[in-house]
């Protein structure tokens, strides 16, 4: 290898070792809470996006009145949602 060469190897360490995916992880502590905000963050979207997901196919099963088994089901749960909503957000 010639010194070219291994200056253009150490510089590409040196970015590498620069990387914010290897700064995140020099530590174990770090590693650790990398992974907890992760996991609170997924959890958090995944809560938050079935629950707007499951309101607006309950709000749509509520329009669907031809289908009586199922009308009647989501006319209930719509009628549960909006008895438990204060009267501000009605």
């Amino acid at each position: 290898m010639s010194d070219s060469d291994i200056q253009k190897l150490t510089a590409e360490i040196a970015k590498l070792n620069n990387h914010k995916f290897l700064r995140a992880h020099d530590s174990y502590h770090k590693m650790m809470l990398f992974q907890l905000l992760r996991g609170i963050s997924f959890g958090l979207g995944s809560v938050l996006g079935a629950t707007i997901l499951v309101s607006f196919v309950g709000f749509w099963l509520s329009k669907i009145e031809f289908v009586p088994l199922i009308g009647d089901y989501a006319a209930q749960i719509a009628r549960e949602i909006m008895h438990e909503l204060p009267d501000t957000e009605r």
